[in-house]
């Protein structure tokens, strides 16, 4: 028996032992993050626009911080480790890692259940809407979610970092992922953090019965409306989301609740890239990018932009 707790650190398997496919994995990985990272930077910046101050871009400007963040937890640790050719991560690394991993995918699947009922209060309460997505309400969302992530996390590193391990540290995974480290753990003391991915899960399906649920409502509201123009409008921007939405937290929730292997699988690897690696890089284009006020804003920014460059270069010129 190993304890966790008095060892170095754990040797990340990755994709493939084969040097040229970790290189060809890591230029992939460079290249999605790099989209990521430029997507929901320019939203965060598009959202400091004074015209841009509603409570959709106040939560979009979050999503993008929860996604940037998200991103950056797994992603360039896997691409220094495959340029790298070595899979070691060391303990305190891990535990970082398994923490932020949890409480930023936790707060994001909050934020996105708010964004649902903000939508729903939009369309289905107009009326009402002014007073109940008022600024104080907003705010207090917002920290509900960073605090219920911050919550999540560290009880299950809590949990997962006091059970001892039985067996190699060899994670067959790109990160230290929670239902990978359970696979190290003894049969007898697994059982406490499979009851909290257990929980965890159960409130994410709930989240998940909130979010379809105000999209039906959507749904039916906007189809009691004879225009066919405002049907495609709906549909384009919310179905969409949804799709993520169920995409994320599937995926999430098979590979947590799914028993332990002792085999490696490719499994375990692909739907890892669906619920870390995707949902970030998507979510700057489905949810911001494609929004007419959202494009305007970032042509402002890249105008503006471009004209401080023009006025730089006649300055060099000059001298």
């Amino acid at each position: 028996m190993i304890n966790l707790t008095s060892e170095t650190g754990f040797l990340l398997m990755g994709f493939s032992d084969d040097r040229r496919l970790q290189i060809l994995y890591a230029l992939l990985f460079m290249v999605i993050y790099l989209l990521a990272l430029t997507g929901n930077l320019l939203i965060i910046i598009i959202t400091l626009d004074p015209r841009l101050h509603s409570p959709m871009y106040y939560f979009l400007k979050h999503l993008s911080l929860l996604d940037l963040c998200f991103i950056s937890v797994t992603v360039p640790q896997s691409i220094a480790n495959s340029l790298m050719g070595n899979g070691y991560i060391s303990l305190g690394q891990c535990v970082l890692q398994v923490f932020f991993f949890i409480a930023l995918a936790s707060s994001e699947v909050a934020i996105l259940t708010v964004m649902s009922y903000h939508r729903y209060a939009a369309i289905c309460q107009p009326l009402h809407y002014e007073t109940i997505m008022n600024p104080k309400a907003c705010s207090w969302a917002v920290m509900a979610a960073w605090s219920a992530g911050g919550l999540s996390g560290l009880a299950h590193t809590a949990v997962n970092f006091s059970i001892p391990l039985c067996g190699e540290r060899v994670i067959h995974q790109f990160f230290c992922d929670v239902p990978q480290l359970r696979k190290l753990a003894c049969s007898y003391e697994f059982v406490l953090e499979l009851a909290m991915a257990a929980f965890t899960t159960s409130m994410a399906f709930l989240c998940l019965l909130s979010i379809m649920l105000s999209y039906v409502r959507i749904f039916s509201a906007v189809l009691k409306i004879p225009s066919a123009e405002s049907h495609t409008k709906v549909f384009a921007t919310c179905l969409p989301h949804l799709f993520v939405v169920t995409f994320f937290l599937s995926t999430a929730g098979f590979e947590f609740l799914r028993p332990p292997s002792d085999s490696p699988s490719t499994m375990d690897l692909m739907f890892a890239i669906f619920y870390t690696v995707i949902p970030p890089t998507l979510n700057p284009v489905i949810y911001s990018l494609r929004k007419k006020a959202m494009k305007a804003a970032l042509r402002k920014v890249l105008s503006k932009e471009f004209s401080q460059r023009k006025v730089y270069f006649k300055s060099l010129f000059k001298l």
